[in-house]
């Protein structure tokens, strides 16, 4: 009776084992700054429909570039309209829909004093350091040179001098490195002293301010608006991307989104 017990014990675990390795999976190529919405948006998905989602997070430039060289993914959520786009105009993707927004806050070290009225002023004075992330490569960058365009709107000349100062960050060429060990960058640039202002979404809020650090609204002439776009990739997996993408556009999922902060056009 033992041996038939082992015997049915081995059957069965091989069984799952299988079982396991023929469930649904969807591969998710999602922007650093959806980590958390989306870490909580598969959890629930998974516990809702037994299908498991693995992401990969990152800037979502080099998210399309690695999709368009072939890289395997089912979805893409990108913090920007252009790159998905992109993958359209090739052949890798399908449409691409809007299914959150976000916007552009500034971010100060501990100890400097600015308002959201001298900001600009403040972001001018030769002594202060601004930190982006690399435009391109990270469309949180391109959204703070859209910023800076905003600026010389204002005061003339201000385009050239803020992007002469930007310290951009990223592991690409021609940007900073962060440490793999450091889990705050905007901290660590503060800390390091290579930044006193760094432009970021607002939706990064919790985390630097859990850091000490001050969040402030951009004054109106310069706010910026960021649009995340949503595709599903032609080599992926239709049905079980299709599934997924239409729960992250679903009102559970754009719950979620509105719960980590980001704009959800389509709550009720």
């Amino acid at each position: 009776m033992m041996r038939i017990c082992c015997a049915l014990t081995v059957v069965w675990l091989a069984a799952s084992s299988a079982a396991a390795a023929d469930a649904p999976v969807v591969r998710l190529h999602a922007a650093g700054s959806l980590r958390a919405a989306m870490t909580d948006m598969a959890k629930a998905y998974t516990e809702l429909y037994g299908t498991r989602v693995e992401a990969v997070f990152g800037g979502s430039g080099g998210l399309q570039e690695r999709l368009a060289n072939g890289e395997p993914g089912d979805v893409f959520a990108s913090a920007d309209m252009g790159n998905p786009q992109a993958l359209t105009r090739i052949g890798k993707s399908g449409p691409t829909v809007m299914f959150a927004r976000n916007r552009l806050c500034a971010l100060v070290r501990p100890g400097l004093k600015v308002t959201t009225e001298t900001l600009l002023t403040t972001m001018l004075e030769p002594s202060v350091k601004i930190g982006t992330s690399t435009p391109k490569y990270d469309p949180a960058g391109d959204y703070a040179w859209e910023l800076f365009k905003k600026a010389d709107l204002l005061r003339p000349g201000s385009r050239a001098t803020l992007e002469a100062k930007a310290v951009k960050i990223g592991n690409v060429p021609g940007s900073l490195a962060i440490p793999a060990s450091v889990t705050n960058a905007v901290a660590w640039l503060f800390q390091e002293k290579r930044a006193d202002i760094f432009l970021s979404y607002c939706t990064s809020a919790p985390a630097a301010e859990s850091a000490g650090i001050t969040i402030l609204s951009l004054p109106p002439a310069l706010q910026v608006e960021a649009r995340y776009g949503l595709t599903i990739l032609t080599s992926a997996n239709k049905e079980a991307a299709g599934q997924f993408a239409l729960y992250i556009l679903s009102p559970a999922g754009q719950e979620i989104l509105a719960q980590h902060g980001f704009t959800a056009p389509l709550l009720p």
